[in-house]
């Protein structure tokens, strides 16, 4: 802004002089406004409500007045329906039979007796027989094996013993099925030696 000795003296050019001010106020209002709208839409963006999050107010649409325009559509077709239509269908149940290899331990429970009220023997007209799949779990055991020494009480020759059974890892614990179990384990079923350990 001019200093006060170097105003005009003429009315109208400070009129022009003020209103050129004030347009240059006005531009300098509207792009601090437009920037204030970036910094807040910038602020929003970073420390505002995400797009994932779901906004409360989509909970409270007004939906119930479809589902209960829906409800009683259905009420009035199950009214209308004759009672032969409404008759329950049995389940159809697409169970496949279980696999022939398996084998099959066969149980067979009896009625506790085998007479009637009337004092009469009662007679096998049929049998209900349902399968039902089960599981045995890995069974852990011990073998021991036992080597008697024998000796002689009347000749000092020593002791006879059968020679030990080969071991697949000399002087170790597991045997083949054990090895195997623990590779098949390991690099099929990929499941850690720490794991199997705690199993």
């Amino acid at each position: 802004m001019p200093s006060v000795p170097d105003l005009p003296d003429d009315i109208d050019a400070l009129k022009a002089m003020l209103a050129a001010s004030a347009a240059r106020n006005l531009r300098k209002d509207e792009r601090i406004e437009r920037m204030e709208k970036l910094v807040a839409a910038f602020k929003q963006a970073a420390f505002g409500r995400k797009s994932e999050k779901i906004d409360p107010d989509q909970f409270e649409l007004a939906l119930e007045d479809l589902e209960t325009a829906i409800a009683a559509v259905h009420a009035d077709e199950e009214a209308d329906a004759p009672a032969s239509t409404r008759s329950a269908k049995p389940r159809a149940v697409d169970r496949r039979a279980l696999p022939d290899h398996l084998p099959r331990i066969e149980e067979v429970i009896e009625p506790e007796s085998l007479t009637c009220a009337c004092g009469g023997c009662l007679h096998r007209i049929g049998e209900d027989v349902s399968e039902r799949l089960d599981i045995v779990p890995a069974q852990f055991r011990v073998i021991v094996t036992r080597r008697p020494k024998y000796a002689c009480r009347s000749c000092t020759d020593g002791a006879v013993q059968a020679p030990a059974p080969a071991r697949p890892i000399p002087g170790g614990l597991p045997t083949e099925a054990t090895v195997a179990h623990v590779l098949v384990s390991k690099y099929a079923d990929h499941l850690p030696l720490y794991r199997q350990t705690q199993i």
